[in-house]
Parts: structure tokens; sequence; C-alpha cells
């Protein structure tokens, strides 16, 4: 796959802002934008609310499952944040609606050997982050993005969201987290995309 094709240069579509104390907001080699650019790999999936199992497992203390109404029965909160895909564009000032992970956390209790997380999603998407990445104040389960239910193609009804890292890490259709001792590269990852995909290092490739 020549994944090069990828990153080819676009036009910026606005300005890169500087904050108050002088750092630069967009990450290297990213061009803004205030579209919503949707990329996937796979076909995008239909959604059966009565078949939907979320699931936890792996290096926990408490293994479970949630139906979609148990799911979205746990407590809420919302977040804005900006958004970075591997593909070069940024998007600022996302409005996040959904489940913070750490109410999976507090559930699950990981164990000491937790070092790792794998998302999964129903289409058998995979991606792979370290668990200190993972259980931290910007990680969420979201169901609306700015007001609004995820589309299906933006992953909805339900995708994780990690943004601080690039937006491969932020699985579309989630349905599933497993907890591991041993890192285990995802379905990008083990295609060259970079191990961990911080956008402020550019870590696109392995």
């Amino acid at each position: 796959m020549d994944l090069s094709r990828l990153f080819r240069s676009r036009p910026q579509e606005g300005e890169a802002e500087v904050r108050p104390d002088g750092r630069v907001r967009l990450p290297p080699g990213q061009y803004l934008t205030k579209k919503w650019p949707v990329l996937t790999y796979e076909s995008t999936p239909r959604f059966d609310p009565e078949k939907y199992q979320f699931r936890v497992w792996g290096e926990v203390e408490n293994p479970f499952e949630l139906t979609w109404d148990e799911l979205q029965a746990l407590p809420r909160t919302t977040l804005t944040t900006d958004f970075h895909c591997v593909t070069t564009w940024s998007r600022y000032d996302n409005t996040w609606e959904g489940v913070h992970v750490r109410e999976i956390i507090q559930r699950a209790r990981p164990t000491d050997k937790a070092n790792f997380v794998v998302a999964h999603s129903w289409t058998g998407y995979t991606t792979n982050m370290p668990y200190a990445d993972f259980n931290d104040d910007d990680v969420m389960i979201v169901f609306k993005h700015d007001g609004e239910p995820l589309t299906a193609e933006h992953g909805g009804p339900v995708r994780l969201i990690v943004p601080k890292l690039y937006a491969y890490k932020s699985a579309k259709w989630l349905s599933g987290l497993e907890f591991l001792e041993q890192d285990h590269p995802g379905f990008w990852e083990v295609r060259g995309y970079h191990n961990h995909a911080d956008p402020w290092q550019e870590e696109r490739y392995w």
C-alpha cells in the first residue's frame, strides 16, 4: 500500500492560531479546515441497537458487557477539542458528547498488568494505545458531535475520541475495549501507520 499518496500537500483553509503562551495551535504538517472530511477504509456498516453489545475485557478485575440502552444510560459529559487526521487536515473546536472513559475504567478496574488498550469496532477494525494515553482527561466514548448525533460515516452512533493522537486512534463504530499487558498493533498500525500517532511529533509512519 502506497501511504505517501495520503500526505500530499493541500491548500490551507484557515490560519494557524498562536496561543497566548506563544505555542502554535496547529500541529506541524497539518492544514486547517472547517469541514469534517470523511475518510474510512471500510464500508460504512449498519447499526442494530437490539444486537449491539459493548464489551470490556482482558486485564481487568471486572469484565462486563453493556447493551446499547445500558451504554446510553451511563453518566454523560461534554468536551471541546481540536481533532487531527493523519492525512494532514485539522479541525478546531469540536464539541463531543458522550461517556468519559473513566466511567468505564471505574467499573472495569484494570489490573496492574493493564499497560495497553485496544479499541475494537464491530466491523473488525482495531487500534491500540498505551493505557496512559487512554486514561486521560480528553478521551471519551462519544454519541454526538457539535450538538448532533454522530452520523454513520463519522463512526456513529458510537465512536472513541482520543484527540491528542491522530484520528485513526479514535476508532469508529466502537464495540469494545480490551486491556492488555503487551502491546498489540491494530489495523493501520500493522500497515505502516505509526504505533503512537502524536501529531506534534508528526508520528505518521512507523
